[in-house]
């Protein structure tokens, strides 16, 4: 499911809600979680998950095509961890 997609679908259930309306929200929701993730703080949904910031250290790879070694920098990448409720509702088959 990509953004737009999301977004029609809670405009459907919401027929009260303009569709911009809609979209506003969900652009707000994601860029709260997006700036908090960028100041290092970590976003919990309860029962969904929980959003945080892993730090890989530099490193020596490897370019796939050339097999040549290469300086992978320091970086700061997303995390996300289900919540058990999420857990629990995807593992109901299994």
């Amino acid at each position: 499911m990509i953004k737009s997609e999301l977004v029609q679908r809670i405009a459907e259930r919401n027929p009260h809600l303009y569709l911009r309306d809609v979209e506003k929200i969900v652009n707000a929701i994601l860029d709260e979680i997006t700036a908090a993730l960028s100041e290092g703080h970590r976003v919990e949904l309860r029962g969904f998950g929980a959003f945080s910031v892993k730090k890989r250290n530099a490193r020596q790879g490897r370019n796939p095509r050339t097999g040549a070694k290469v300086a992978v920098d320091e970086k700061v990448v997303p995390f996300f961890k289900t919540g058990k409720e999420m857990r629990e509702r995807l593992n109901l088959d299994a």
